[in-house]
């Protein structure tokens, strides 16, 4: 069994590190915030069981924090202290769902029973919702809409099942066309939030000049075509997650903007005074590391270390072996159904020409492949080689070691150059070889960017 976290909220700083002291002795690990905004930044990160609060502080009050733990639908438990302890707050704070409300001075012994009871019930509470999730079908659901046996999968799936109901920030790296969004719908979807919007911002295609308005809103009159009203991306996705798609496009200063709204969960119009509070996961999916970015000066490093609580890797269709036929025949099954055909049956030498392919579009291409297969409008009749091209025809049972090791390296210079965008110093960086290597087996086996 984890040993119990728990938040410790108080902004006396002595009582904090006489709690802290006494709390690590008895068997918890404590973290502190001395106030209920710092405490709120926290819990994304720090994951507490239990939330040990005092009632009266500068700003939110302690009761203010159990309600927007409360609002977020964390399994955290909330236990309220106070020194003016009366019936009708501690009426309040037990409708508002408190676990426990405790008056000082309290007895150090009752206070470490209290908190083991709430860390108990914070952890049936999660064990409640993952055995609600499996009845309720979740995990036939993912597996319908992750698909693939594949251990990169299956650790895909994993992510996904433990993130979706963790209230963290969360970027998503995978080459273009591996499935970015369907992943970020995943863990919407299988959150707290799923009643709550999903939005999808794809920041390559606004144009720098607009990006602010589109992301934050403005008010009308804000600027010379600003005739009415705008609610932004951000503000419109209140209550629910918004995905960053292409993030690395975003300029700098933008980056900034973005980087503030982030860190103080709150959103201002353009050409408004007022701060608009938010309750958002915020996902970024991007096809480049943005940790070599930021270190290249392409990306904020301070807006990648604020997004990067979580990060999921996509691996490309060509790393996942036999997935590509589960995914074809999954897509095949789908197109089949909205055209209003019938299934077509796949012959041994499509399935070779689908695992000799470098799918250099990824599961995007794979898709498209599948609606082409079930329309079957190819002048060719239906026949995977002649929708895939050359590059999967599939190699003869009777070819020598050297045309199979030949077709191999092609394959495997093929599949890089298409990962790396046709970047020849990209490809010898990745395959470990000398570039006049690379180009020489690039002419002998007809290998073209």
């Amino acid at each position: 069994m984890t040993t119990p976290i728990v938040l410790i909220v108080d902004d006396e700083e002595i009582v904090r590190t006489a709690l802290e002291q006494w709390l690590r002795l008895s068997g918890f690990a404590p973290c502190v915030a001395n106030d209920a905004d710092q405490a709120l930044a926290m819990l994304d990160k720090s994951r507490p069981d239990v939330v040990l609060t005092d009632v009266r502080m500068p700003g939110l009050s302690g009761l203010d924090l159990l309600r927007s733990v409360r609002e977020r639908s964390l399994s955290t438990e909330v236990i309220l202290i106070t020194g003016h302890g009366d019936v009708p707050m501690a009426v309040d704070a037990m409708r508002a769902g408190a676990f426990d409300f405790l008056q000082k001075p309290y007895v150090p012994d009752a206070l470490v029973n209290t908190l083991r009871r709430a860390a108990e019930q914070a952890r049936l509470k999660r064990e409640v919702a993952d055995l609600r999730r499996k009845l309720d079908g979740g995990e036939t659901e993912l597996a319908t809409r992750l698909v693939g046996a594949s251990p990169s999968m299956e650790n895909l799936r994993h992510a996904v099942r433990e993130l979706a109901n963790v209230p963290t920030d969360i970027i998503i790296f995978g080459a273009t066309g591996t499935g970015k969004e369907v992943v970020a719908r995943c863990l919407h979807d299988f959150s707290p939030r799923a009643k709550h919007p999903f939005v999808a911002v794809n920041c390559a295609a606004i144009p720098a000049e607009l990006l602010e308005s589109e992301l934050f809103g403005h008010e009308a009159g804000a600027f010379t075509s600003a005739r009415d009203k705008r609610i932004g991306k951000f503000e419109f996705a209140n209550g629910g997650t918004l995905l960053l798609d292409e993030i690395e496009s975003m300029p700098l200063m933008a980056q900034a903007k973005v980087l503030r709204v982030i860190q103080e969960r709150s959103v201002e119009r353009v050409g408004s005074n007022r701060q608009i509070p938010l309750d958002l996961r915020i996902i970024a999916a991007s096809k480049v590391d943005l940790a070599a970015e930021s270190d290249a000066g392409r990306f904020r490093p301070d807006l990648f270390y604020r997004l990067n609580m979580a990060t999921i890797h996509l691996a490309p269709l060509h790393e996942r072996g036999d997935d590509c036929v589960l995914l074809f025949h999954h897509f095949l099954g789908l197109a089949a159904q909205r055209f209003g055909k019938p299934v077509p049956s796949l012959h041994p030498a499509d399935i070779n020409a689908l695992l000799v392919h470098p799918w250099p579009g990824n599961v995007r291409e794979l898709k498209a492949a599948a609606d082409r297969f079930a329309l079957g409008l190819d002048a060719t009749g239906r026949s995977l080689d002649a929708i895939l091209g050359p590059r999967a025809k599939p190699l003869p049972s009777s070819a020598s070691l050297a045309d199979r090791l030949a077709a191999y390296e092609r394959h495997v210079i093929e599949a890089e150059l298409a990962r790396h965008n046709d970047s020849i110093s990209a490809v010898v960086d990745a395959l470990q070889v000398p570039r006049r290597t690379l180009s020489e087996k690039m002419a002998r086996l007809g290998v073209r960017r």
